[in-house]
């Protein structure tokens, strides 16, 4: 009796709108077949680290991992591109499982608008005025009025980019923590944000709405003149980011640590 055969690993191909990306999956599915997005084991998206995060962000229901390939510009979450031996790198690639946040964010109007962010959930000033925000953390008030830019919350996922522009800690993934993060703090200007455990609930309360307005954004959805914006961790959806062995992306987190 013959031995049974190895299940065949169903692949999507998807690729961002620039050309050497849609070229790439051409090449890709010209060579080893593609199968419907809903019945894919695993999804090859190919583009950069934004194309990354929207496919994710397509990927929230199913939770089909996700291989990336750099078809784009930094590409910080992405493997590089080859055609070689794409089964093999799937078969061997390690598994990064992040967690979303929630972002709950009232209008002047009382309205409340939902949205879920891998990277981050980032509160921005409207104006030339700078925002005033009060913060607070688990229904306590942790800082009374922050007059700034903005103001992020950051998973470890996502802490390698707004968070890190805006001066903030790197985390390694499995550090259960989020960064509360300042965008060019005014008052008090000594104050760098926080780290929060991953179960933390954070409130901000916008004071002087009418004159000073200020945005919520999760990832790239935007909920514009907000006056509260609450924004938990989503311990309940897990997505997962398949990378190359020996390129994990907490060696990754861990070595930008040391760039210079």
């Amino acid at each position: 009796m013959s031995p049974p055969s190895e299940p065949v690993l169903r692949i999507a191909f998807t690729a961002s709108d620039r050309p050497e990306a849609i070229e790439a999956r051409d090449r890709l599915i010209a060579r080893y077949g593609a199968a419907p997005e809903s019945e894919a084991d695993v999804i090859v998206a190919l583009g950069g680290d934004g194309f990354m995060l929207e496919t994710l962000h397509t990927v929230m229901e199913r939770r089909t991992p996700v291989f990336g390939m750099n078809r784009g510009s930094v590409g910080f979450l992405m493997n590089d591109y080859e055609e070689e031996g794409l089964l093999e790198r799937l078969s061997d690639a390690g598994r990064a499982v992040i967690h979303p946040l929630q972002m709950d964010a009232w209008t002047e109007s009382g309205q409340v608008h939902s949205g879920l962010a891998i990277n981050e959930v980032s509160l921005l000033r409207q104006t030339r005025q700078s925002a005033k925000v009060r913060i607070s953390v688990d229904d306590r008030v942790r800082l009374e009025e922050l007059s700034c830019d903005g103001c992020l919350v950051a998973t470890a996922a996502g802490s390698t980019a707004y968070n890190l522009s805006a001066h903030g800690p790197i985390i390694p993934l499995d550090s259960r923590v989020l960064a509360l993060t300042p965008i060019s703090a005014f008052r008090p200007r000594r104050w760098r944000g926080a780290l929060l455990p991953h179960q933390a609930k954070v409130c901000f309360e916008i004071l002087e709405a009418d004159k000073r307005p200020v945005s919520a954004t999760a990832d790239n959805f935007e909920v514009r003149r907000v006056v509260k914006v609450d924004v938990r961790e989503r311990r309940d959806i897990a997505l997962t980011m398949l990378f190359d062995a020996g390129r994990s992306f907490e060696e990754r987190v861990l070595a930008e640590q040391f760039a210079s």
